[in-house]
């Protein structure tokens, strides 16, 4: 049962991520002439940098003495160099790590990146600085490339759904075993990476390597911290609880946003490409999920992601049509009448093959299978 790609470095050979790496070719190559160095700590590479050709190399945030960025820029490099006092990397060559934005959790949730990089958010975004906005943008276009090199070559399922899904509820425990019964089978699932819904599929994937009795009490325990209010310093503990109880879960991924910074990760995805802006984020999430998407009873967010994945299926503006699978009959027909809608658009084209209402979430997964041919 593989989710993910383990070695998904599939990057352009010319990027440099990692210390390993930036030895590796400088050792093989003897040039680091047109590579892309982004992220790394060279303070401890002088030597290296002084005596390597660097024509037409780009360093992005890489940590370095000033003699060696002098030489690298006289040999015609172009240098980035880090930006102080910011909670976050804007050069960041992978996708985080629950552990990494949860940091400092038993200092309380305000103490940790993801809430300090919320806070930063909240102050600059204010100011209409063109600095700041441009910052963000290096950021998510590097957790983009992270994403894209991470996802290379899995078969990504999308599962949407609400963050006011309680943990403790019948609905939790549903969406905790699809996103078990999708790891199972193969795929690799993608969520929303926030509370509710999305952290239950989450939390299903980190599940899946283990038997039925781990899940269940998971749930149960999840169940004394039921929402992400008034606490999310509990809520995340308890999470964090169940990772060192069951240690080497499996892998999933969640695309959370400081957008919505009021909405705190998930820490069962063990892969997090957050993003500042919702927009990129919403579009990275569903044009990845490469071999469908679940929509479980959400509102407002949800019933958008419907339509931003139905678009471009209607349009066949990514190649074939995706399969689409939403959860709950009633919700979807009389609640919010979504169905009849997606139905309509559907009709006569090569999307009306590709979408699917189930009843009850066990029914998801094989109506992806049947969809996806």
């Amino acid at each position: 049962m593989q989710t993910m790609p383990a070695h998904a470095a599939h990057h352009d050979d010319r990027e440099i991520e990692t210390l390993e790496e930036f030895d590796a070719t400088v050792s093989a190559r003897g040039t680091l002439a047109g590579h892309r160095v982004q992220a790394v700590d060279l303070t401890d590479r002088t030597r290296e940098l002084l005596t390597t050709d660097t024509a037409g190399a780009v360093f992005l945030g890489c940590a370095m003495r000033e003699e060696a960025a002098a030489k690298i820029r006289a040999d015609g490099a172009l240098v980035f160099p880090p930006v102080p006092g910011l909670p976050f990397d804007p050069y960041r060559g992978h996708v985080y790590s629950p552990d990494e934005l949860f940091e400092s959790l038993p200092d309380g949730y305000e103490a940790t990146p993801d809430a300090r990089a919320y806070a930063w958010f909240q102050r600059t975004k204010a100011d209409r600085d063109i600095y700041a906005s441009m910052l963000r943008a290096v950021h998510d276009d590097s957790v983009s490339d992270a994403l894209d090199e991470l996802l290379s070559g899995a078969r990504v399922v999308g599962v949407m759904g609400g963050h006011a899904m309680a943990r403790g509820t019948q609905e939790y425990a549903g969406a905790a075993r699809l996103g078990r019964e999708l790891a199972r089978a193969g795929f690799t699932v993608a969520t929303g990476g926030g509370p509710g819904a999305m952290e239950a599929a989450n939390l299903g994937t980190y599940a899946a390597p283990f038997g039925e009795e781990m899940l269940t009490e998971s749930l149960e325990l999840l169940a004394k911290a039921p929402r992400f209010t008034p606490s999310i310093t509990q809520w995340a503990t308890a999470a964090f609880e169940i990772r060192t109880r069951w240690p080497r879960g499996g892998r999933s991924v969640g695309i959370p946003t400081w957008f919505y910074g009021h909405e705190p990760p998930n820490a069962f995805a063990s892969h997090i490409a957050k993003y500042f802006a919702n927009a990129t984020r919403e579009d990275g999430l569903l044009a990845r999920s490469n071999a469908g998407v679940v929509f479980l009873p959400g509102a407002a967010g949800t019933v958008q992601e419907i339509f931003d994945n139905a678009t471009p299926n209607y349009y066949e503006s990514r190649g074939e049509p995706t399969p689409m699978v939403l959860v709950n009959r009633v919700h979807w027909t009389e609640k919010l009448p979504t169905w009849p809608l997606l139905r309509s658009l559907a009709d006569g084209r090569s999307m009306e093959a590709r979408i699917a209402l189930v009843e009850r979430i066990e029914e998801a997964p094989e109506a992806l299978k049947r969809l996806g041919g």
